[in-house]
Formats: C-alpha cells, sequence, structure tokens
C-alpha cells in the first residue's frame, strides 16, 4: 500500500511498538488481612476483592483442592498470585507453605509462574533470597505512594525512600518487580502523582498497578471523608492524572495490568465516595489516543481527512459508552473519518 506522501505514522507510546501485549493467566488467591501488621486507613479487602476473610489453614485447603482439579481437567498453565494480606509476613510457616505448594505444581507444570504482593516494608535481602529459593518469581509491591506526606497522612507506617530501597532490593534479588500506586490519598498535592508514576518508571519494573483512593465504607478514610478531613479524586481529574502517567510507564517498558478496581459486588454496595468506575482503564487509555492524535493533528498543520488506525483498538478508541466521540467529531475524524486496519500503526492524513 503506497503511503500518502503528507500522511503522519505513529505508535501509541509504549505497548504498540511491541504489538498487544499478551496478559499472563494469573490465578489468584486471595489472603483478605493475612499477615498485615495493621489495617490500613483505605483498606476493605473481603469488599475490594469479594471473597470472604479465612484463616491460612482453609484458604491453603482450598487452594490445594482448586490446583488439583486444575491438573485433573488439564487446565493450560497459570500464574499463581498471592493477593490481599502481607504475605512475606504470614504467621508461622505458611508463607513457606503456599509456596511449596505452588512448587509442587510449577514441577508439573500447571503453575507457570508464582508472584505475591507485600508491603514495602516487609522485605529485606535475605527474605526475599529465600522467598526466591522457595519458588516465588516476582513481588509486586503495595507502594500506593513515594511521597513521605502523602505516606504519613495514610498511616502507612514507612517512607518514601524505604518503598524506594524495597524496589531495588526486589530487583537485587533477582526477582520480577510490580509497583501498586494509589494516587489520591490523604496528604495529596498537586504534581505528587506525577511524581510518583515517573519514580516509578525510573525502577523499570515489569508490571504496575494504578488503584485511585476509593472511600469505602467501614474504613477509617470514611470517616474522614464524613468529618470533611478528606477529599477524593473526582472522575475528571483522575482520568487526567492516569492518562498522562499511562505514556510515562509504556515509555518505560512497563506493563499497567490494572487500573482502578474490579466491580465487586461487595465493593459496589459500599462505595461511599472516590472515582470508581467499571471501564476506567478503558476511558484512561482512550484518552492517551485521543492526545497522540491532538499533537499529530498540530503537527499536521492541516484539518485531517482520515484516521487509521489498527483493529485491535476499535473496542476502546473512542472511550466508554463513545464517550470521546465528540471530540474525534471536533477534529473532523468522526464518524466517517475513523477507519481500521490490520497494520499495527496508526496513520493520519
Amino acid at each position: 500500500m503506497a503511503q500518502d506522501t503528507d500522511a503522519l505514522r505513529f505508535f501509541l507510546p509504549g505497548p504498540d511498538r511491541t504489538g498487544p501485549r499478551i496478559r499472563p493467566r494469573i490465578r489468584p488467591v486471595f489472603l483478605a488481612y493475612l499477615g498485615c501488621p495493621g489495617r490500613c486507613l483505605f483498606c476493605a479487602q473481603h469488599l475490594q476483592t469479594g471473597r470472604g476473610v479465612v484463616g491460612p489453614e482453609q484458604a491453603y485447603e482450598s487452594l490445594e483442592q482448586d490446583l488439583a482439579r486444575a491438573a485433573e481437567a488439564g487446565d493450560r498453565p497459570f500464574e499463581l498470585a498471592f493477593y490481599g494480606g502481607t504475605f512475606s509476613l504470614l504467621p508461622g510457616d505458611w508463607t513457606a507453605r503456599f509456596l511449596g505448594l505452588a512448587a509442587a505444581y510449577k514441577r508439573r507444570g500447571q503453575v507457570s509462574r508464582v508472584r505475591c504482593s507485600t508491603r514495602p516494608d516487609a522485605v529485606d535481602p535475605g527474605l526475599l533470597a529465600e522467598l526466591g529459593d522457595l519458588g516465588l518469581d516476582l513481588v509486586e509491591l503495595g507502594v500506593q505512594s513515594f511521597d513521605d506526606q502523602a505516606l504519613a497522612a495514610s498511616g502507612r507506617g514507612y517512607s518514601g525512600r524505604t518503598a524506594l530501597e524495597a524496589c531495588r532490593m526486589v530487583r537485587e534479588a533477582g526477582l520480577g518487580l510490580g509497583v501498586q500506586l494509589m494516587p489520591g490519598l490523604p496528604g495529596d498535592r498537586p504534581g505528587v502523582f506525577a511524581a510518583d508514576a515517573a519514580l516509578a518508571a525510573g525502577l523499570r519494573p515489569e508490571c504496575a498497578r494504578l488503584y485511585p483512593c476509593l472511600v469505602i465504607r467501614g474504613t477509617a478514610l470514611a470517616g474522614l471523608w464524613e468529618r470533611g478531613r478528606y477529599r477524593p479524586w473526582d472522575p475528571e481529574r483522575t482520568v487526567l492524572e492516569l492518562s498522562r502517567a499511562l505514556p510515562v510507564l509504556w515509555s518505560a517498558g512497563v506493563a499497567v495490568i490494572r487500573m482502578g478496581l474490579a466491580p465487586e459486588a461487595g465493593l459496589v454496595e459500599n462505595l461511599l465516595a472516590g472515582p470508581w468506575h467499571p471501564a476506567l482503564g478503558q476511558s484512561v487509555r482512550a484518552r492517551v489516543l485521543l492526545d497522540a492524535v491532538r499533537a499529530r493533528v498540530l503537527e499536521l498543520g492541516r484539518a485531517p481527512r482520515r484516521l487509521r488506525a489498527p483493529a485491535r483498538h476499535r473496542g476502546e478508541i473512542l472511550g466508554h459508552g463513545r464517550e470521546l466521540a465528540g471530540d474525534y467529531a471536533g477534529l473532523g475524524l468522526w464518524p466517517g473519518g475513523l477507519l481500521f486496519w490490520d497494520q499495527d500503526f496508526f496513520e493520519l492524513d
């Protein structure tokens, strides 16, 4: 196909340069509150995950049965992920026992990798080496923020330096690193999340999750909100801030594997305030693309005739419920000027 000499070709920052990312098949094991030294003021794990609170014995037995059923059914290999709680601080020898069970199915080829989530102040070089020897492959650190003021106001109990050092320790232990950020915490100020995203990108983690702070019934944060001492981000600011951070992370090769909490029934029913939306990720990615298109229109220097986009973006280019259709219409590209093709790049002419 001959290219229009006046056309501009471009990629989205990061993922489009290597084609669509293949998301790993992750099977989560939720260990709500287990091992946690305290309950964070925003935390309601039993509502956020849609799973009840169980002890380690029941969680272990359930996992044992699930893994046996998966092997018997011939399920494709999957990553096993221990989420909720503080995995590296589980009581007794439960951390080793869970990893031992995972390792047994890893040797059989049923489990491809093992990951966990934990706190930045719950790791050290010796512990990480031990966990790696037991078969752990990746650690997702619930950093939430690298900003001392936000961490202090949120009662996290560690500093930004502790969070940075924990990330580096995970990398130095030869383990994969994941970083979880929570924009809009108490103590937030303009520029805090942008700085957090830049710091996270500089660490080159394998993956990141972005969970805007929410006010959930029964949490200490709900009390602050009810007394007017905390104001969560509104949806507009959330999409704007995340759409600015996403290219920063993508350009560093970071896979952003989640934006916003999943729509669990318990969460939705108990959400008091905050920028929750079931399609937040779609809205953010669509805004990133719109910003890229606008920049290319300026570069083109005239009204565009059409935009050809990779077919894999068909379902999200206009955002959730075609929320950005008016923006593309304002550029003269909707409805007739937006086309899809089997190329892996965009073309504007």
